[in-house]
C-alpha cells in the first residue's frame, strides 16, 4: 500500500494540477514497482509560502527580494 506524500507551497495550483499530480505519482509506482493503483495513496499538502523557509529565510521574503532586485541581508 504505497504512500506518496507531496509538498508544495500555496500559490494557486489548480485542482486540474493536483489531479494530475495524483495520477503521475499513481501511474509511476505502477509502471516501476507494479503497485496497484487500488491501494496507492497520494496526498498534497499545501503550505504558506510564510512557513517554508530556505537558507535561513522564509520562501515569502525571498520572492518578495527577487521581486524588487533587493540584496541578501
Amino acid at each position: 500500500m504505497p504512500y506518496v506524500h507531496i509538498r508544495i507551497t500555496r500559490e494557486g495550483a489548480t485542482p486540474e494540477q493536483k489531479a494530475a499530480l495524483i495520477r503521475g505519482a499513481t501511474d509511476l509506482l505502477v509502471d516501476v514497482l507494479d503497485k496497484e493503483p487500488a491501494t496507492t495513496f497520494v496526498v498534497i499538502e499545501e503550505i504558506d509560502t510564510d512557513h517554508w523557509g530556505v537558507g535561513g529565510e522564509s520562501v515569502t521574503t525571498l520572492r518578495r527580494r527577487a521581486t524588487r532586485r533587493e540584496p541578501a541581508a
